[in-house]
């Protein structure tokens, strides 16, 4: 199972982004995708989850309202819409595969990885 994450980048303080999560994966319908982010000198943290038929999310309680998670079966693909970004939104962000269906906030159950995309938010 091979994540390729992309969208990262520069982007001033108020700006959007959306990255992508492309999974090489024929199961990646059944499987429930999360994103996670890490910050410089801090402990990974999670962002959003999706179950494995999309009609299911779960957000971290300080993003809910500016952040997105969606995916396309159809193309493999997880993506993660971030609005009104903050400098304290700086990090790596991770998106994670799940062989599960039912989404989940904890890293640990969570079996692939990709690796990582930068995101700089710029006061």
């Amino acid at each position: 199972v091979q994540l390729v994450e992309s969208g990262g980048g520069l982007v001033q303080a108020g700006g959007s982004l959306r990255l992508s999560c492309l999974v090489s994966v024929r199961t990646f319908s059944y499987a429930a995708m999360g994103w996670f982010r890490q910050a410089a000198g801090k402990e990974r943290e999670f962002v959003a989850a999706i179950s494995a038929d999309g009609g299911l999310t779960n957000y971290a309680d300080s993003l809910k309202g500016r952040f997105t998670i969606s995916r396309d079966n159809a193309k493999n693909t997880v993506y993660l819409q971030m609005n009104s970004l903050k400098p304290e939104d700086t990090a790596v962000y991770y998106c994670a595969y799940r062989i599960s269906t039912r989404p989940s906030i904890v890293p640990d159950e969570y079996n692939y990885w990709g690796q990582g995309t930068r995101v700089t938010v710029s006061s």
